[in-house]
């Protein structure tokens, strides 16, 4: 009879200290690791959602921007914080999907070593023309490269741009070449000025271009229309069904973060992702907003790694 209340009581002290956990957390500043440089999408969004957070939770939310390596070090440097709810990364699909196939001896398990929060928002990939171009849609193209190899040289200044055209190649068996550029500017200039007949790139970086029509977009890489580009018709209404390849940012802890701790953070961001300004604000930022459950963007996560690392595998795809 002793043991047994010896166990009860201990069952219901780790109980109510769970509990306390719970209702105690947060009770001091809050760390936002951002792999990115300030002013950068990703860091843009954090800073957004940090301060909702702050609001919501009342403490400080701070964001610690340690950009390098592709995302690779200020992940790291979150991977090794302590798993108690003060430090959190705002992880993207470079960071937590592809970089471990694209970089060789990266010591960073995303899958294992972070716990999921909450997706916060995704965009697609667009395929755009210069204005003047006949090309208007999927088909199109894939009729001018039959007839013209040219046609298929694509501008890639990102490698989620690559990533689409490995896909679409590998889906619709076209003689695609992607041509590598270190940044938006200029792998723009040379489609406007004809050297090249197509570009893939973000919503946010074609905004301008798009808005004074000197480009037009013929297709989105999400698997729905997006918010970002109304009108626009996705690859994979184009023919190519079940073809997607978004951008998405997310947050994660490190491993081991409390479950309660875990609950508390993905509660309150569902709650400010769910806010009317909030998904505005998001849209005019370049991001399709998220949420959903802490399961969800695990399960997200892990179809994504399935879907990416046979591909960059059989491309070849290696980082600079």
């Amino acid at each position: 009879m002793r043991l047994w209340k010896l166990l009860f009581t201990g069952c219901a002290m780790a109980c109510a200290s769970h509990g306390a956990l719970a209702q105690a957390y947060p009770t001091k500043p809050i760390r936002i690791v951002v792999a990115y440089p300030a002013g950068q999408g990703t860091d843009i969004a954090a800073r957004y959602l940090g301060n909702q957070l702050a609001k919501d939770l009342g403490q400080p939310i701070v964001i610690d921007n340690r950009p390098g390596a592709g995302g690779n070090l200020g992940t790291e440097l979150a991977a090794e914080a302590p798993a108690d709810g003060y430090t959190l990364t705002m992880g993207t699909n470079a960071t937590h999907v592809v970089n471990q196939y694209l970089y060789a001896g990266l010591r960073l398990k995303p899958e294992k070593d972070f716990d999921s929060i909450v997706l916060v928002g995704s965009f697609p990939m667009v395929l755009a023309v210069n204005a003047k171009s006949p090309l208007r849609s999927v088909e199109d193209l894939a009729g001018a490269v039959k007839t013209d190899p040219r046609s298929g040289d694509i501008a890639t200044p990102s490698t989620s741009a690559r990533l689409v055209v490995e896909l679409l190649k590998e889906r619709s068996n076209l003689k695609l070449f992607h041509v590598p550029y270190k940044g938006s500017g200029v792998a723009m200039t040379d489609v406007l000025g004809g050297q090249l007949p197509l570009l893939i790139d973000t919503p946010t970086a074609l905004r301008s271009q798009l808005a004074a029509g000197h480009v037009r977009a013929i297709a989105v890489t999400s698997a729905a229309p997006s918010a970002l580009l109304p009108g626009i018709k996705p690859v994979a209404e184009q023919g190519y069904p079940g073809f997607e390849v978004i951008a998405w940012n997310a947050l994660f802890a490190p491993r081991g973060t409390p479950a309660a701790i875990l609950d508390t953070l993905n509660a309150a961001m569902n709650k400010i992702l769910s806010r009317p300004e909030t998904k505005q604000q998001l849209l005019e930022y370049g991001f399709d907003p998220g949420g959903g459950t802490r399961q969800q963007l695990t399960d997200f996560t892990q179809a994504e790694r399935r879907k990416w690392e046979p591909l960059i595998k059989a491309s070849g795809l290696k980082a600079d």
